[in-house]
């Protein structure tokens, strides 16, 4: 795993207290703490698998004794039936675990199983598949990690990593040309510089001023394709904005450079992973 092992057990931790609180009045009432079972995860459709290692530590935090036999790793695709994990804990343990476990699993499966359909769809052009800063409120760390699982490639992971003028932006300064004169003189030499336009006019004046690199909104195809010609290896080009997997194929067929988009990780649909008593 690429991910700290601190910010997951902390995540693991709220989502447990949210789930349990202090009791689990079905499974503590009802069996002996020091029973043993066997359980495991089955895949209920087809895609890529991410977040078991995650899933896992729901369970080492809850039991420390708990065994696991794993088939599959995060990055591999599965298949409806296939087994993903055989384990051995403490029943209590593995029933107040199963919904948190899953939860996880299954959305970040489903992150990059979406990933990786768009990811397949542009193969053999010059694009490459990015998400966005549109994700859910402490879980970009888990979502961004599932992208590159499914083959995609991560957008800047925070206001801080690199400058990027929208609209509002350039409109709140002045012009393209003033905003990145002023961040110039005031940032390090490090810092990349992206800027949104939404015409061939502020395309031009991004070129003209040294944008790094140039998104260009809502664009259509064609338009994009001038961008594209128009840019001449410049800048890098993102495309952003309207699209699916109708039409992914087609924008990247315009030579631009990345694809980003927020569906990826705002509204992707859950993986269908089920946890079974042996």
């Amino acid at each position: 795993m690429n991910l700290p092992q601190f910010y997951i057990d902390d995540l693991i931790k709220t989502a447990l207290k949210e789930d349990i609180n202090y009791i689990d009045v079905t499974t503590d009432y009802l069996l002996d703490p020091e029973a043993v079972t066997q359980a495991y995860f089955v895949s209920k459709d087809d895609g890529i698998l991410c977040g078991i290692q995650v899933a896992m530590r729901v369970f080492t935090l809850l039991d420390p004794e708990v065994k696991f036999q794993l088939y599959k790793k995060d990055g591999d695709p599965v298949k409806k039936g296939d087994r993903i994990l055989d384990m051995e804990g403490h029943t209590v343990a593995l029933l107040k675990g199963e919904r948190t476990a899953l939860n996880l699993v299954q959305h970040m499966s489903g992150v990059a199983t979406a990933t990786h359909r768009c990811v397949e769809l542009v193969e053999g052009t010059n694009a490459s598949i990015a998400d966005t800063r549109k994700t859910l409120p402490g879980l970009r760390p888990i979502q961004k990690y599932a992208v590159t699982c499914g083959g995609g490639r991560n957008h800047r992971y925070n206001l801080s990593d690199a400058a990027m003028l929208k609209d509002n932006h350039i409109d709140a300064y002045g012009s393209i040309t003033a905003a990145i004169t002023a961040l110039r003189k005031k940032a390090g030499h490090m810092l990349s510089i992206e800027v949104e336009v939404r015409n061939f006019e502020e395309l031009q004046e991004a070129l003209d001023a040294g944008a790094n690199i140039i998104m260009l909104d809502n664009m259509d195809c064609s338009d994009m394709a001038q961008a594209v010609e128009m840019t001449g290896g410049r800048a890098k080009l993102e495309a952003s904005g309207n699209i699916t997997l109708e039409n992914i194929r087609q924008v990247a067929e315009t030579g631009v450079d990345i694809i980003s988009l927020g569906a990826l990780t705002h509204s992707v649909k859950c993986f269908d992973i089920s946890m079974k008593i042996k």
